[in-house]
């Protein structure tokens, strides 16, 4: 009976020593992690060589509805040049919000597009859109 005694107290330490060497690995692969990414910043940094295409939704030449033409004129561009002059008009107009730069504050021309005195910036390419086709 003693012997019996005996193997259930050696089983416990063998379990209390097993968590112990599998927390050890563990700070090992936390370290290689650490390591892993600086190789990967390097890597990227001399990736770049390549031009990056553009996509061809955004180049695809769109007519503007005549509320938008009044701002942009009446050629078809596509949507990065829309967003672009939308944006010269706002910033030669000084209709950015002083307090708040998010904000675009609407001229008469403005709010036949965004139905508002003030949008987001944010919120304008999503009201622009709905007078491209």
């Amino acid at each position: 009976m003693a012997t019996a005694k005996k193997a259930p107290a050696k089983k416990a330490a063998v379990k209390k020593a097993a968590p112990a060497k599998k927390a050890a690995p563990a700070k090992k692969a936390v370290v290689a992690k650490k390591a892993a990414p600086a190789k990967k910043a390097a890597a990227k940094k001399a990736a770049p060589a390549k031009k990056r295409t553009p996509n061809a939704a955004f180049m695809k030449a769109m007519t503007p509805s005549a509320a938008l033409a009044a701002i942009i004129g009446s050629k078809p561009v596509p949507r990065t040049e829309v967003t672009k002059k939308v944006w010269e008009y706002i910033k030669a107009n000084k209709l950015q919000d002083a307090a708040k730069r998010t904000m675009i504050n609407a001229d008469a021309k403005l709010k036949e597009i965004f139905k508002k005195a003030q949008v987001s910036m944010f919120e304008m390419t999503k009201l622009i859109n709905g007078h491209l086709s």
